[in-house]
């Protein structure tokens, strides 16, 4: 039995779609936990068992993990709440309902960073590192995605990029890092849930085919797009303002200032990409079957 968490989002609902396809030949069964299951498909709500409600509510997951031999888990971001609270605190019913239900395994959704000298300053992604030490303490065989920034970002870049021609970030124009495509994030979780013969907990960085730097996404989109794309650098301080403008938890907005500047500072350069650590969708492949629908519908 697998449980999936966040099974309609960006990661799960790939994950879900995988789990579908290759379970029945590992005699597995599939359970998810999701708020509203009008959100699943009808061919997908026949095929796995739903508990309804949401996956930081102690009787949830309680439910859930009953029988459960393997979770994957993934905290949806509220900012509403301070970083830890969002993270740590969400995470904390369901590491006690793992230990009260003997889980075995858990493939957690979490951040580059750890061991780096930005790791304690980096905001979001030092929660999100806080996150799998709680989960491991549990004593569960535990392995955390430690991915990178993710293509998908540009999505919220959509609108701009289709009227002005411009995407923005917090970091140098020139500053390469590893960026991943969230589809190939929940192929590797795939493989963990369904070859459990791993034990201890240690993470599993998830990086992409190569690094690139903002002024690269420019170039790529331009030449996928078929329109001028530039990239524009905002200020922390500006960034702080508008976000707290929209209404956003003060603390959560200064964590997600925190992780712009640790990534501008190198957070995400500590992992050497090699054949185990790199993903297969390129940005190219991404912006052609992705990105370019989204602009230019």
């Amino acid at each position: 039995m697998i449980v999936i968490t966040a099974p309609t989002g960006n990661i799960g609902r790939h994950l879900l779609a995988l789990l579908l396809e290759s379970a029945p030949a590992h005699d597995e069964e599939l359970r998810v936990i999701v708020r509203d299951p009008a959100r699943l498909p009808d061919a997908v709500r026949e095929r796995v068992e739903v508990i309804t409600g949401s996956h930081g509510d102690a009787g949830v997951v309680d439910r859930a993990f009953e029988g459960a031999d393997a979770v994957f888990w993934l905290v949806p971001p509220d900012a509403s709440l301070a970083p830890q609270d969002a993270y740590c605190g969400f995470t904390r019913p369901a590491a006690k309902a793992l230990a009260a239900h003997g889980v075995g395994h858990v493939v957690g959704v979490s951040a580059l960073g750890r061991g780096t000298p930005l790791a304690d300053r980096a905001g979001l992604v030092t929660a999100s590192l806080a996150m799998d030490g709680l989960l491991a303490d549990t004593g569960v065989a535990y392995r955390a995605l430690a991915n990178p920034s993710f293509f998908e970002n540009l999505l919220e870049e959509a609108d701009s990029i289709r009227e002005k021609g411009v995407f923005t970030d917090a970091v140098d124009a020139d500053r390469k890092a590893p960026l991943v495509a969230v589809a190939d994030i929940a192929a590797v979780a795939a493989g963990l849930l369904l070859e459990r013969s791993w034990t201890g907990s240690d993470s599993v960085p998830v990086l992409g085919p190569q690094d690139l730097s903002p002024n690269d996404l420019a170039r790529i989109m331009t030449e996928q797009l078929g329109r001028p794309v530039r990239y524009e650098r905002q200020p922390l301080d500006e960034l702080y303002t508008t976000l707290v403008g929209y209404g956003l938890n003060e603390a959560f907005v200064q964590g997600i200032a925190d992780m712009k500047r640790a990534k501008d500072e190198g957070l995400d350069a500590g992992v050497t990409r090699t054949p185990d650590t790199a993903s297969r969708t390129t940005f190219e492949r991404w912006c052609a079957e992705t990105l370019k629908p989204a602009v230019l519908s």
